[in-house]
């Protein structure tokens, strides 16, 4: 019991690295799948688009899906482009505000095509069938030797002999693929770890003030959906009560339109003000009331949680 307690307790500590991990370990399984069982290349004129296409389009897919999946997203867009949005928000700060947001919802939903386009190029099997049709490579390894050796170079992905003899006088094909594969995931690995640094070198908070912040964004979480389930449950009660009893409903309030659109709005750090989300700043201002609700500030990455841990989709 106490080993499963541990085991529990890592996980939820590590769960933004474990949640990447496992992204990454279903991104090259599927890969591995596709790329043995799905792909079969032409060895033809049509190789170059066959191979790009197995290596780019399942990338662009799961890029896709990293921005459904992240509740940013869809808290930046959703009644964004209402007419009261429009007429309370200006053009540039709109702008502005998306770029803020979209950087790092891009960043995180890099993660699954990333890992695609990095497995596949290690596996080279992509990359093999799209280089042999491209006219730059065949350039390099048919240069004066006429247009067998092109013909050839189309089968290379085909023929295991016929790769190894076309190969002797330049880098193979899989090795290129391989090269090209560890030189992306080096390039990666080096720019996460410079964000990441950069990130909390900006943090406007302490590191353990930070810490107390991710608990209570993820326990405000919680509790809003305990207690959202529970009022949506009284009122739907309450009215289907009435319905089929034809009693009056006794007084039961809800939140108002005003106030679902106040603590939906994206947070901004404030340092003269400690604001945990906008729920905090809802109750701390006298409902939104108050001129320091309006009052803005930064929208830094390193505090993206903060909308993030809020009821996902």
């Amino acid at each position: 019991m106490d080993r499963l307690r541990k085991a529990l307790d890592f996980c939820i500590r590590h769960q933004t690295i474990l949640g990447y991990s496992i992204v990454s370990l279903l991104t090259a399984a599927s890969e591995h799948i596709f790329s043995s069982v799905v792909f079969k290349c032409p060895c033809n004129s049509g190789n170059q688009l066959y191979g790009s296409f197995f290596l780019l389009v399942p990338a662009f897919v799961l890029l896709l899906l990293g921005y459904m999946v992240n509740a940013r997203t869809w808290r930046l867009l959703t009644g964004s482009c209402s007419p009261k949005k429009r007429l309370n928000s200006s053009p540039w700060g709109t702008c502005t505000r998306y770029c803020q947001v979209l950087v790092p919802v891009t960043a995180r939903a890099l993660v699954a095509p990333l890992t695609w386009i990095a497995v596949a190029l290690l596996g080279a099997n992509f990359y093999e069938c799209a280089a042999s049709g491209n006219s730059l490579i065949k350039h390099l390894f048919c240069k004066g030797k006429g247009q067998e050796c092109q013909d050839q170079l189309l089968k290379i992905p085909c023929d295991e002999n016929l790769s190894a003899q076309i190969s002797r006088e330049w880098l193979s094909l899989q090795a290129q693929s391989q090269l090209i594969g560890w030189s992306l995931i080096a390039s990666i690995m080096t720019v996460a770890l410079i964000s990441t640094c950069m990130s909390r070198c900006c943090s406007p908070v302490s590191y353990l003030q930070l810490k107390f912040w991710k608990i209570y964004s993820k326990k405000e979480k919680e509790l809003f959906e305990i207690k959202a389930k529970e009022h949506a449950t009284k009122l739907a009660e309450i009215n289907t009560n009435f319905f089929f009893e034809d009693t009056d409903p006794a007084p039961f309030r809800t939140p108002s339109n005003e106030d679902w659109w106040k603590i939906s709005f994206l947070y901004t750090f404030n340092p003269q003000e400690q604001y945990y989300s906008m729920i905090h700043k809802y109750v701390s201002t006298n409902r939104g009331n108050s001129t320091k609700f309006e009052e803005e500030g930064q929208d830094l990455t390193v505090l993206a949680f903060v909308d993030e841990a809020q009821p996902s989709e």
